[in-house]
């Protein structure tokens, strides 16, 4: 790859990268970092859009402390709609994130910018909706440094908002996919009073549907129609880059370590290759992650994959069998005998592996490997299937045993220079950002026995650097003479150096400011509930936009006869039926999807390609 190979064509931009990986707790965020992310975003005790994934500030503080020796961020997640009982806590709660040293907030609620803030910078959470240029300029312009892009936007898409814009775009590469346009899903709270806008969404976009038309004809029976696959755009880092994305981001708040260190090391591999050798590019953190396994993200919690939108819409996004995770593909059984059955590729299975398959009534079934015997292998329990059926392992024995031992290692490099002085000598540490420190030491000076022995004994006790997050990878000796130095006292000098560039290297860490603040007007005079307006911060801000016309969000008003869903997932596309790819025959509509005893109405807005869902009585 040539430096030419990777240009963003928005010179005035800065060409960083970074990989922002989640974090459910604190083991998750250490994980994260040794694992080689630039960044990782967390939760705070309250007000983050995972209410199952809260932190405490001690916590906070102590994944800051440690991500900023390696100039890795940490920015916290406050992206949940507030009333005007939570701006007081929440003002408060900001305050003490600060105060820990975190490097940005991820908001969704524009009340929060009317709140009494300490200098921190603001990124737009993708609850925001941030679909155009016009959205992603307002909140450019109202204080934001970041907008983290809708997921359904297309490659063109995010280049056009890279082009007019000068914010830093962050997008989403892997995990779960909200079939809804994020920010506008009322289902839950409608359903149940669990508002998703509130970090309390009970996922009834998992659930089987029955759909049918307005004649009561059943279309399809007891599928997953609104659960999609998990998102993958790995292969699709270098164009995201081109585009103008700068920040990587790793869905999985909910996710447990294991998944973390996985899929982290998977896409710094993945990030490595482009950066290296490329000019234009770097890192926005320092270290050299070095892995001591092989990331496989089909081996982690996985619903299939699917690029999405990215590269424009196309069929195959969602998984109708099951919104398990379905693991990677092993091969097809050909052969079952009374107590065993024999596959292709049956030799890659372990004892206590979980495989599972798709059943001839289109449900997933689940079994455990008890025994493999050359090509034989004995589940628990024989499960009824077919010759012929497709097995997949979502339970890797092996590899999970992996997880849980050292799994990577990252260290700075550093160059080490030990001189001679008039008074004695002096140990300089330069490190990857060129901070510098000098250690003058004064001690009489007394000629070596050995001679021969003197440059091997200094440069052997410098690169005992195991417990440190340090390197040397390189060693210079300038000595007028061959002097007699202690290994005790080599050793000492080397960790009172150490500690001298630890004490520097936090004192030059500079964390981000706010965006600065410009006066202009929102896009229309008139805001519905779909702009999650539920606290008079929020209304007050608007209104100083330009907003003359403003409704209560759903959570405080619920509003009658409105959808509750917008999303881009179309099911008459998938099923064959758009009458823009050509599809003729007449399906009674509207359409309804059922659940038990509820349903809901389904109605296409085909100009834009969008799906709206509405509670059906």
């Amino acid at each position: 790859m040539t430096d030419s190979s990777l240009t963003n064509t928005h010179t005035n931009k800065k060409l960083t990268t970074e990989l922002l990986s989640p974090a459910k707790n604190l083991e998750c965020g250490l994980a994260a970092i040794n694992h080689g992310a630039d960044a990782v975003y967390i939760g705070a005790s309250q007000f983050g859009a995972r209410a199952a994934a809260s932190n405490s500030i001690e916590d906070i503080e102590t994944l800051v402390k440690y991500a900023h020796r390696y100039r890795s961020k940490v920015f916290v997640a406050l992206n949940t709609i507030l009333t005007d009982n939570q701006l007081q806590d929440a003002e408060k709660l900001i305050h003490q994130i600060y105060n820990a040293g975190a490097d940005a907030l991820i908001i969704q609620d524009m009340g929060v910018l009317k709140m009494n803030l300490p200098p921190i910078a603001l990124h737009a959470s993708t609850q925001t909706d941030n679909r155009t240029i016009e959205k992603v300029k307002f909140l450019e312009q109202a204080g934001f440094s970041r907008v983290v892009l809708a997921r359904e936007l297309s490659l063109n898409q995010i280049g056009e908002i890279s082009k007019n814009t000068q914010v830093e775009l962050e997008a989403f590469v892997h995990g779960a996919l909200c079939v809804s346009y994020s920010g506008q899903c009322y289902m839950s709270q409608a359903m149940c009073g669990r508002s998703a806008n509130r970090g309390q969404c009970a996922q009834y976009c998992r659930l089987p549907y029955q759909l049918s038309d307005s004649q009561g004809n059943i279309l399809v029976k007891n599928k997953h129609l609104l659960s999609l696959k998990d998102l993958d755009l790995s292969e699709h880092l270098k164009e995201m880059i081109e585009a103008g994305v700068m920040s990587f981001k790793i869905e999985g708040r909910l996710k447990e370590v294991d998944y973390v260190k996985n899929i982290t090391a998977y896409y710094r591999k993945k990030l490595d290759i482009i950066l290296e050798g490329n000019a234009h590019l770097s890192k926005s953190s320092v270290g050299k992650t070095t892995f001591f396994f092989e990331p496989n993200p089909e081996k982690s919690f996985r619903r299939s994959s699917t690029d999405y939108f990215l590269n424009e819409r196309h069929k195959g996004i969602y998984q109708p069998e099951t919104p398990k995770s379905l693991g990677e593909l092993i091969g097809k059984v050909h052969y079952i005998g009374r107590n065993f059955f024999e596959m292709q590729n049956g030799h890659l299975l372990n004892n206590g592996d979980g495989l599972c398959f798709i059943n001839k009534h289109g449900d997933l079934t689940g079994f455990r490997v008890n025994r493999v015997d050359k090509k034989q292998i004995f589940p628990a329990e024989l499960p009824r299937m077919d010759v012929g059926v497709t097995l997949y392992r979502n339970q890797d024995q092996a590899f999970e045993k992996t997880l849980t031992g050292k799994t990577a290692e990252r260290k700075i490099q550093i160059k080490i220079l030990f001189s001679e002085i008039e008074k004695g000598f002096n140990l300089q540490l330069t490190d990857e950002q060129n901070i510098k420190i000098d250690f003058e030491i004064e001690c009489p000076k007394q000629a070596a026995q050995k001679p021969e022995a003197v440059i091997e004994n200094i440069k052997n006790q410098f690169s005992k650097l195991g417990n440190t997050i340090y390197e040397a990878i390189d060693i210079d000796i300038q000595l007028n003479q061959a002097w007699f130095f202690p290994a005790s006292q080599l050793s000492e000098w080397r960790r009172l150096a150490i500690e001298m560039l630890d004490e520097k290297r936090e004192k030059c860490y500079e964390r981000e400011t706010p965006a600065n603040i410009e006066r202009t007007d929102f896009s229309s005079k008139s805001l519905t509930y779909l702009g999650n307006v539920t606290n008079k911060n929020a209304e007050t801000f608007y209104r100083e936009h330009g907003v003359e016309n403003i409704e209560f969000g759903f959570e405080v008003k619920a509003q009658e006869g409105v959808p509750v869903m917008f999303t881009k997932h179309c099911i008459k596309y998938e099923m064959g039926w758009c009458p823009r790819e050509g599809f003729k025959d007449k399906i009674e509509e509207p359409l309804y999807l059922k659940n038990n005893d509820q349903r809901y109405e389904l109605r296409f807005d085909c100009k834009k390609c969008e799906m709206q869902i509405f509670l059906s009585k």
